[in-house]
């Protein structure tokens, strides 16, 4: 499961979508998930999957890469699931056993939480970081806060920091899956015994992961040194981001979607 984590890859299909301008991309998906969190009735939900599945049709993403993107959510959304069906009284009682009541309203809730989580997850991890890279991802956010550099705030570190800590997600998990496959070999065990067992068991994971993370550091950290890195002042840009005519249909074409799925969920109330 850690070497199919997707967050901090970069998948390239060459799609509209991966063309289009990071920052239009980041501040159309703040403004699409602020629009999925106020979704409360089924039509706006069922809107709401169909708008996030012509965008995965239109990345072109990879049904195997959406595979190992949600497989690690889908415990998170049968917790949610279950947690929203056994705490929600309201509406037609279906079944009751003791203290245990299952309403028409709780189901209803708990398919739209669940599926509410799944569809965040594909607008964040699939959508965004998928078709954007961590270099790209870095200038939007840059260009994005330039306006707090007059309150001297560090625009261009912060940003740097961002884009090398999605870029070191996976090399992480990459490193993890080794050192478990390295203590499995010498005999450890991290699936039986109890719960306090297990979790000495994985110090045996995290000290080594530590270590290997402080060294990627320093080896970074010489690595700007080496090639004269004194932060954002004065720096210059290779690709400087420009927005163009598809940009703004892009832009458009997702406020039109989370649009309409506010309208559907104020026509519904």
């Amino acid at each position: 499961m850690l070497k199919e984590m997707t967050l901090g890859k970069y998948c390239d299909t060459r799609s509209p979508l991966h063309r289009t301008d990071p920052r239009i991309k980041i501040v159309m998906y703040i403004i699409y998930l602020v629009a999925l969190f106020m979704v409360k009735s089924p039509p706006a939900l069922i809107i709401a999957a169909f708008v996030t599945l012509i965008q995965l049709v239109v990345a072109k993403i990879p049904l195997k890469v959406i595979r190992s993107t949600l497989m690690p959510i889908i415990p998170l959304a049968g917790f949610i699931f279950i947690l929203n069906i056994f705490s929600i009284r309201d509406g037609e009682v279906l079944y009751t056993w003791h203290r245990i009541i299952i309403t028409s309203e709780g189901i209803q809730k708990a398919i739209l939480m669940a599926v509410r989580i799944i569809l965040l997850i594909l607008s964040t991890s699939v959508l965004l970081t998928l078709t954007t890279t961590p270099l790209k991802t870095s200038d939007a956010l840059e260009s994005l806060f330039a306006p707090l550099k007059v309150f001297k705030v560090p625009v261009h570190e912060m940003a740097m920091m961002m884009s090398i800590a999605l870029r070191f997600i996976p090399t992480l998990s990459e490193e993890t899956d080794k050192i478990m496959k390295a203590q499995v070999s010498r005999g450890a065990d991290y699936d039986t015994g109890t719960v306090i067992n297990r979790i000495k068991g994985y110090i045996t994971v995290l000290i080594p992961l530590f270590v290997s993370s402080f060294k990627h550091a320093e080896e970074l950290a010489v690595a700007m040194d080496a090639r004269c890195y004194r932060g954002g002042t004065g720096r210059t840009k290779l690709n400087p981001l420009k927005i163009r005519k598809a940009d703004i249909v892009a832009a458009v074409l997702l406020l039109l979607g989370a649009a309409a799925i506010l309208v559907c969920e104020f026509i519904s109330r």
